[in-house]
C-alpha cells in the first residue's frame, strides 16, 4: 500500500504538560482507521496537526505530494450567507475550487443528498437539527473526494438511525479515512485499522491492523507481555542492585560497563512501571441492596399516553434481580416516560404496575440535572465532611476523587469548569454511594472515553440488581442487555432477543416498504430555539391542565340540572368545543416540538 501521510517524532504540549512525545506512524491507501484514546490524550489536537490546522512543537508531518485532505471538526460550523442559505447552497459551495463543471457539481450534489437522506435541497441550514448538521458537514467533505478524510467524533449528535446511516455511508467510500470515535460498534464494523493514543505504550501509541476485536486481542497480548517483562526486569535489577551495594570498583572496563548497564536497566524498569500504571481506569462499582424479591417491578397491560397520543401499551413486563433490559426508540417514543413509570415518578393510564415494597431506584440522568454546576468538585463528590461511606467503608474524599481519575487540585474547581466526561464521572461516583434494587441508566456513556466505557460495561454486567439501559452505544447495548424492548413511537412495544434481531426486523420492514419507527426520522428537522426548548419542557404540564379543563367542561355539559335549559346547554357545548380545540392545538404543538427536539 502506498503511503499517504506520515508523522515523524511529533511532540505537542499545553503549558508544561505534554500531550504526546515522539509520536511516529503512517497512514496508507485503503485504510479505514479508527483513532481512540483516553480523554486528554491529544486526539483532536493530533487530527488538527495532520490537517495542517495546528502547529507542532517538535517533529513534522510529511504528506505525499499533491495529497488532498478533508477535515470534519467535532463542532459543525457553517459560514452561511443568511437564514435562507440552503443545503443545496452549502454543498455547492463545498465543491467550489475543484475545477468542476456546473453539471458535475449538480450531479455530485444530487447523488450525495440522495445517499444521505436529505429530502429537501431548499431546507435552510440554520434550521437543521444537530444530527442533520453533522450529516451535512460529513457530506460536504466527502463530495470533494479527498485522498484522506479526517473526522473528529462523526457520530456525535447522531441518533441510532443516523449512526447506522454513517456506517453504510463510510463503508462505501473509495478513499482512506482516519476517524476519532468512541463508538466500538463502528470500529468493529467499519474500520480495518485501530490506533490507540496512550502513554501506556512505549512509542506513545499502539497500532493494530483489523477491526476492534482484533485490536482488543492484540492489546491484551501486549499488556500481558509488558507485565511479564516487568516481573523479569525486577528480578534482574534486584540482583544488579545487590551487586552494586557490594561497592564494586570500576577498575576494569568490564566492571564499568556492568555498572552503566545496571543504571540503564533501573531507568528502563522505571519507564516500564510508568507505562503499565497507565492501564488504570475509573473504578466503577455500583452498590446493590441484595434484595432477593422475585419481582421488583411487574407491569400487566400497562399503557401510557401523552396529549391523547398513545406512547406504548399494553405492555407486560417483569423486572427481577439480575435482569438487564435495553430500551430503544426514537425521540418522543416514550423511553423517558417508561423510566419514570419504573421509578414511580409517573403512574400508568391503564393496566397495573406493581413495585416491590420500599423499592430503591437509582437513576442516571443524561441531562446532568442532578448536578449543581456552582458547587465545587469536592462538595459534589462529598456533600459534607471529608469522607464518603461506600459499602460500609469510610473513604477520604481525596481517595474517592482519585478513584475517578481526578487530581487533588481539581477538588476546588466549580463543576461548570469540568468537561462533559468529568461531569459524567462525578454523577457515576454519586450514584455509587446509593445502594439500589434497580439502576435506570439514561445515556450513561455520553462523553466517557473508551477506558471508562469498558469499566462501566463490566460494572453493569456484574450488578446483581435489575438494570434498564437507554443508550446509542450499540456495543454496550449488545454486551450488557439480555433482551431489548423497542418502542416504535406509534404505541407498539416489541421485545427482541438482541440488537441483531432488532436490526434484522428493521431491514425486513425497510425491504417491504414499511416505515420503521427509527428510519422514519430521516426527514430533516428544524433545531429548537432556547425559547422553544423551554416551551417543550412545560408542554406536558400544559396538556394535562388543558385536558383537565376539557374534562370539567364535559362534566358541566352532562350536568342533569341543565338538561332542559337549551341556552345553557349551547353555552357549555361551546366551552367544551373550545377546550377540546386547545387540547388539540397543544398536542399538535407538542408533537411538532418533540419531533424537532
Amino acid at each position: 500500500m502506498a503511503i499517504l501521510l506520515s508523522c515523524q517524532k511529533l511532540t505537542k504540549s499545553f503549558g508544561i504538560r505534554p500531550l504526546f512525545e515522539g509520536l511516529s506512524f503512517g497512514l496508507f491507501e485503503g485504510e479505514r482507521t479508527g483513532l481512540i484514546g483516553p480523554n486528554g490524550a491529544g486526539k483532536s489536537t493530533l487530527l488538527k496537526m495532520l490537517a495542517g490546522l495546528e502547529s507542532v512543537d517538535e517533529g513534522k508531518v510529511v504528506a505525499r505530494r499533491g495529497l488532498r485532505v478533508g477535515y470534519v471538526a467535532q463542532q459543525d460550523r457553517f459560514e452561511t450567507v443568511g437564514p435562507g442559505w440552503s443545503v443545496r447552497d452549502e454543498l455547492g459551495r463545498a465543491l467550489q475550487g475543484l475545477n468542476l463543471e456546473d453539471w458535475e457539481i449538480d450531479m455530485r450534489v444530487e447523488d450525495g443528498m440522495e445517499r444521505s437522506g436529505f429530502v429537501d435541497p431548499a431546507q435552510s441550514v440554520d434550521k437543521l437539527s444537530g444530527g442533520w448538521r453533522k450529516r451535512l458537514a460529513i457530506l460536504s467533505q466527502v463530495l470533494r473526494e479527498p485522498d484522506l478524510l479526517l473526522l473528529d467524533e462523526p457520530t456525535n449528535h447522531l441518533d441510532l438511525e443516523g449512526v447506522l446511516w454513517l456506517e453504510r455511508f463510510m463503508s462505501g467510500l473509495t478513499f482512506s479515512f482516519l476517524t476519532i470515535t468512541h463508538d466500538r460498534s463502528f470500529l468493529e464494523r467499519v474500520c480495518n485499522r485501530v490506533i490507540e493514543l496512550n502513554k501506556r505504550y512505549e512509542d506513545g501509541h499502539f497500532s493494530s491492523q483489523g477491526n476492534y476485536s482484533d485490536f482488543l486481542e492484540k492489546r491484551e497480548a501486549l499488556f500481558s507481555h509488558q507485565a511479564t517483562l516487568q516481573d523479569t526486569m525486577q528480578n534482574t535489577v534486584k540482583g544488579e542492585i545487590a551487586w552494586l551495594r557490594k561497592g564494586p570498583k570500576a577498575r576494569s572496563t568490564k566492571q564499568q560497563a556492568r555498572i552503566d548497564r545496571a543504571g540503564e536497566m533501573i531507568a528502563d524498569l522505571a519507564e516500564l512501571k510508568f507505562r503499565n500504571a497507565q492501564v488504570r481506569a475509573t473504578e466503577i462499582d455500583f452498590d446493590a441492596t441484595g434484595r432477593q424479591s422475585k419481582s421488583l417491578v411487574r407491569c400487566v397491560g400497562v399503557e401510557k399516553s401523552m396529549g391523547g397520543r398513545k406512547l406504548f401499551g399494553p405492555l407486560d413486563l417483569i423486572l427481577s434481580p439480575g435482569d438487564k433490559l435495553g430500551l430503544l426508540g426514537e425521540n418522543g417514543s416514550g423511553k423517558s416516560t417508561l423510566l419514570k413509570l419504573f421509578s414511580g415518578a409517573l403512574a400508568p393510564d391503564k393496566g397495573t404496575l406493581r413495585r416491590a415494597d420500599n423499592l430503591r431506584v437509582v437513576t442516571f440522568d443524561q441531562h446532568r440535572e442532578q448536578l449543581d454546576m456552582t458547587k465545587t468538585l469536592k462538595r459534589s463528590l462529598c456533600e459534607v465532611g471529608e469522607h464518603v461511606d461506600f459499602k460500609g467503608q469510610r473513604i477520604h474524599v481525596y481517595g474517592w476523587a482519585e478513584r475517578f481519575l481526578f487530581r487533588t487540585e481539581q477538588l476546588e474547581y466549580p463543576m461548570s469548569r469540568l468537561s462533559g466526561g468529568e461531569q459524567a464521572r462525578v454523577l457515576i461516583a454519586r450514584l455509587m454511594l446509593r445502594p439500589a434494587d434497580i439502576l435506570l441508566l439514561d445515556e450513561p456513556t455520553n462523553d466517557l472515553d473508551l477506558q471508562s466505557l469498558e469499566v462501566l460495561e463490566n460494572s453493569m454486567m456484574e450488578f446483581p440488581g435489575a438494570l434498564v439501559l437507554v443508550t446509542h452505544d450499540r456495543y454496550l447495548l449488545e454486551r450488557v442487555s439480555q433482551r431489548i424492548l423497542a418502542l416504535d413511537g406509534k404505541g407498539r412495544a416489541n421485545f427482541y432477543a438482541d440488537l441483531s434481531q432488532w436490526e434484522a426486523a428493521r431491514e425486513e420492514s425497510d425491504s417491504l416498504g414499511v416505515s420503521h419507527p427509527v428510519a422514519a426520522a430521516v426527514a430533516a428537522k428544524q433545531a429548537l430555539s432556547p425559547k422553544e426548548a423551554k416551551e417543550l419542557q412545560k408542554m406536558e404540564a400544559g396538556i394535562k391542565a388543558a385536558e383537565n379543563e376539557a374534562a370539567m367542561a364535559r362534566a358541566a355539559l352532562e350536568d342533569p340540572a341543565i338538561a332542559t335549559d337549551a341556552p345553557e346547554l349551547i353555552k357549555r357545548q361551546v366551552r367544551l368545543d373550545e377546550a377540546r380545540q386547545r387540547v388539540e392545538a397543544l398536542f399538535q404543538r407538542w408533537n411538532e416540538l418533540e419531533a424537532r427536539g
